[in-house]
């Protein structure tokens, strides 16, 4: 019986390469369907993987059949009102047609669209295809070099916690087979004669003592071999890898004043998800600070941050003083890559707007990758948003948006971070 061995690169998923071709030749098609599925997921579910469905006419491929052909004749049963000859009319446009959007069908089941599921890695793949971090430079992050210990053989030196038993004694085991071995072939050959000599009762007495003597050196030097020597010892080596490793930090700043209500803080959330996500897939370690302000700030966990419920006046530039403290204090400019986003109704003490854009303008944006200010309301633009107006044509990497509905995040961030054309 012949067996084959399945040696392909890819392994159980043998269908890997079928997929990711299927997902090539219908790229656009899934791309819109995760754009749809974005808006329609809730917050906690949105880096999960996703199910999609693709319009079945879109799938649909032409092909080539043998037709009947020929001269046939055939009799329908039920047929009483047309005979050889006749021409039928064709029905008028929209009759026999539905409410939905495909087209009528005489068959007792339509046709569905196709399901397609897509793990979590292909769904940031398709959703963040077209997008790139805006004003990336070398810093001294790419310097900064983590060390990975790992098994780099034995060594004969080391601290007694890393020895090797095994290999010690194999070491010893070899030494003293290497230097008994040819003693105790002279031994036994000696124990031989002895036994031979003892039996003949020619031998004389003196020579039966002194092969006696002889097989007692050699029993003493055996045993003076020593069991293990410091030769034989063998230590574990570890050796330290270098590996390089990128870091940022991501502030989320947020008014939490009583004029914030959780519809908006659910869609500033979305937002900030979004913008985790997307620095995940650039970045092996990201830090997450969150710094909520009414009146005053201060910096918080995720639930807090989220889902606190305060009231009172405003205050932004508290938040940026404490991001500014921040910075100072845990992420130097020279070792972290720092990104900031903001969510906001656009309410503001309006003595508070200047200092907030002189706080940005001379300390923040200067440390900065990107900062987004994005304002969720369907009010007027107020002082705020008419003071940072001003930096964005000063700073490159600083950009205010606004949206109105859920719907509007998606396409936000994808106009922040959409790759620059050539």
């Amino acid at each position: 019986m012949a067996h084959f061995i399945d040696r392909r690169l890819n392994g159980k998923n043998k269908s890997a390469v079928n997929r990711q071709r299927f997902i090539r030749r219908y790229k656009s098609q899934i791309k819109r369907a995760v754009n749809d599925a974005v808006n329609q997921r809730s917050i906690q579910d949105l880096e999960n993987s996703e199910s999609i469905s693709i319009p079945h006419k879109d799938i649909t491929e032409p092909f080539f059949h043998q037709g009947e052909g020929g001269h046939r004749q055939r009799t329908l049963p039920g047929n009483d009102q047309f005979g050889t000859g006749d021409k039928i009319e064709r029905p008028p446009q929209g009759e026999g047609s539905g409410s939905g959007d495909g087209d009528a069908s005489d068959q007792g089941e339509g046709t569905e669209d196709f399901q397609f599921n897509i793990s979590k890695d292909e769904y940031l793949d398709i959703l963040f295809d077209d997008l790139e971090l805006p004003n990336l430079q070398e810093t001294d992050v790419d310097s900064i070099v983590e060390y990975k210990t790992a098994r780099a053989g034995f060594t004969n030196d080391g601290v007694p916690a890393n020895i090797n038993v095994v290999r010690s004694l194999q070491n010893s085991l070899a030494r003293r087979m290497a230097m008994g071995g040819e003693k105790r072939r002279k031994l036994r050959a000696l124990e031989q004669q002895l036994l031979e000599q003892q039996s003949d009762p020619h031998v004389p007495h003196n020579d039966i003592e002194a092969l006696k003597k002889d097989i007692a050196e050699l029993k003493q030097k055996l045993a003076s071999i020593p069991f293990i020597d410091t030769f034989d010892l063998k230590f574990n080596n570890f050796a330290k890898h270098p590996v390089p490793s990128s870091q940022a930090v991501m502030f989320c700043l947020m008014d939490v004043s009583g004029s914030m209500d959780q519809a908006t803080k659910d869609m500033a959330k979305r937002f900030y998800l979004l913008l985790y996500l997307f620095l995940t897939r650039n970045y092996e370690k990201i830090d997450v600070v969150f710094i909520r302000h009414h009146t005053q700030a201060k910096e918080v966990d995720e639930h807090e941050f989220f889902y606190s419920q305060e009231t009172g006046g405003t205050i932004v530039s508290s938040a940026l003083h404490l991001m500014d403290e921040i910075i100072e204090q845990r992420y130097p400019k020279n070792q972290w890559n720092i990104y900031a986003a903001q969510a906001s109704d656009g309410d503001n003490w309006a003595d508070d707007s200047p200092k907030c854009r002189q706080i940005l303008e001379k300390k923040i944006l200067p440390l900065t990758r990107h900062y987004a200010y994005i304002e969720i309301t369907n009010r007027a633009h107020q002082s705020l948003w008419h003071e940072y107006e001003q930096l964005t044509e000063i700073f490159s990497n600083f950009s205010i948006r606004h949206i109105t509905t859920p719907d509007e995040i998606l396409p936000t961030f994808r106009d922040l971070f959409k790759k620059a054309t050539v």
